[in-house]
């Protein structure tokens, strides 16, 4: 019988450019331009200027094109700086059933390898194919998600990343199995990078995973071996994960024949996932009543267990850094009321010492509903209250802007893009980048596409 990497194998070797529905085709390409947004959007964070600094001193081999700066570094470094830059600002896309997950993470183990290798962009386009549908049923196979009992999702990555990489790379059957097995060897994540106080290790974690899998792949090229069962082995996923029920049907069933691309969502909000429902829901009570925030004198936000666990402990109403801000519930819902959105800019220095937000913060209470916590994970339902000396006001959102059901119109996307990008890029260059993304399947090299990307500003 057949393993699952050796299936997973078979599907990425497999599939060609022709057989995928237009439908999904275009998805990737705008997945791809909103993971380019994000990355722009990234080059002058403190955690990202660090990676880039480490990553020049190792010097080696100039193999692979670094996201806005334009220089190149060997692939797996390459691809870390790059899928940092993509994951940074918690702006880019998101899936979230059983499990949460940023498929887009591991966009640049695609674009990084296929320069490498000079693939076309239908190449390109068939690897960003394969990193969303293998790492979105890892998100639907398991039951709870292996984030509910303590796992961070770069646990799933590790094993789809390498996969991706080695389509690229031009690996066989045999050899992408060994590098699904070298990557999901080495980098089971603890969802304690995401729990308590942040780090800048809440947005490498993933990256790492990538990274790693463009490792795996480059070893098993050279002959490199690894555990060919890593799911269902003696000790592999599913044994050493035992709270976990796997419905291993999901990984293999089907592929090739339907695509789950078009069912990844985007962010409206430069937040952590489970702020989004909430930041919907107070963004419009307060639009649709014409609430005073300064009259403003009480907030109460109804979320899941795990949400108000997570996102609104002690450190969340103290935010001092863009780690612990994006990922506090009361300070996004502060800033909703106190600005009428949620950008990027929220999340500077100065900003997060913005007096009247910290006003705010002592007036929101975060609790767990649990209704609401038993419609989770197929709607994460919010519910947002807020008291005025006028009255109380009450919205219930069950599924934020930029998901499959409220989805980004195209001209929305190209907004998110821009209002990324302009800080590192000239409206000429954006245009370019634009085009040449929406037209991705024509480009002969990527790396002709890889020096759109770069800063001329």
């Amino acid at each position: 019988m057949e393993t699952i990497s050796q299936r997973w194998a078979k599907f990425a070797l497999g599939l060609n450019y022709e057989n995928i529905p237009s439908a999904a085709l275009e998805e990737a390409k705008r997945f791809l331009l909103d993971s380019v947004g994000c990355a722009f959007s990234a080059l002058d964070n403190k955690d990202t200027q660090a990676a880039y600094n480490y990553i020049q001193d190792l010097g080696g081999k100039e193999q692979a094109t670094i996201i806005g700066w334009g220089t190149k570094a060997n692939l797996p470094q390459a691809t870390l700086i790059n899928s940092l830059l993509v994951r940074a600002l918690d702006y880019n896309d998101i899936y979230w059933e059983q499990d949460p997950s940023h498929p887009s993470d591991i966009i640049p183990a695609v674009l990084n390898t296929g320069e490498f290798m000079k693939k076309n962009g239908k190449e390109v386009l068939v690897g960003i194919i394969i990193a969303y549908e293998l790492e979105m049923r890892l998100c639907l196979a398991a039951f709870p998600g292996v984030r509910e009992i303590g796992w961070h999702h770069a646990t799933l990555t590790q094993l789809v990343s390498p996969v991706a990489a080695g389509r690229m790379l031009g690996l066989n059957e045999k050899e992408i199995v060994a590098a699904i097995g070298i990557g999901g060897s080495s980098h089971f994540t603890l969802g304690g990078v995401v729990a308590g106080h942040l780090t800048n290790m809440k947005n490498a974690a993933d990256p790492f995973a990538v990274e790693a899998g463009v490792r795996a792949a480059l070893l098993a090229s050279k002959g490199y071996t690894g555990p060919v069962e890593v799911f269902e082995g003696k000790e592999g996923l599913f044994e050493v994960l035992e709270k976990v029920k796997w419905d291993r049907d999901i990984l293999t069933k089907g592929l090739g024949d339907k695509f789950l691309i078009n069912q990844c969502g985007y962010k409206a909000f430069p937040t952590e996932a489970l702020t989004h429902q909430p930041i919907t829901a107070a963004l419009e009570v307060m639009q649709e009543n014409s609430i005073d925030p300064k009259g403003v004198t009480e907030i109460l936000v109804e979320t899941t267990t795990r949400g108000a666990d997570i996102l609104s402990d002690p450190s969340k109403y103290k935010p001092t850094t863009k780690e612990t801000a994006d990922h506090s519930l009361p300070y996004c819902i502060a800033v909703v009321v106190a600005k009428g959105n949620v950008l990027p800019s929220d999340f500077e220095e100065e900003a997060l010492r913005d007096p009247f937000v910290w006003s705010l913060l002592d007036k929101i209470k975060v609790v767990a509903n649990p209704e609401i916590d038993a419609l989770f994970p197929k709607a994460k339902r919010a519910i947002v209250t807020i008291k005025t000396s006028k009255g109380e006001f009450k919205k219930q959102e069950d599924f934020a802007k930029g998901q499959p059901e409220r989805p980004l119109s195209e001209e929305e996307l190209i907004s998110k893009f821009k209002a990324n990008s302009e800080k590192k890029m000239s409206p000429s260059r954006m245009e370019d980048i634009i085009k040449a993304t929406q037209e991705l399947e024509n480009i002969d090299e990527i790396g002709k596409y890889m020096e759109l990307l770069v800063s001329d500003k």
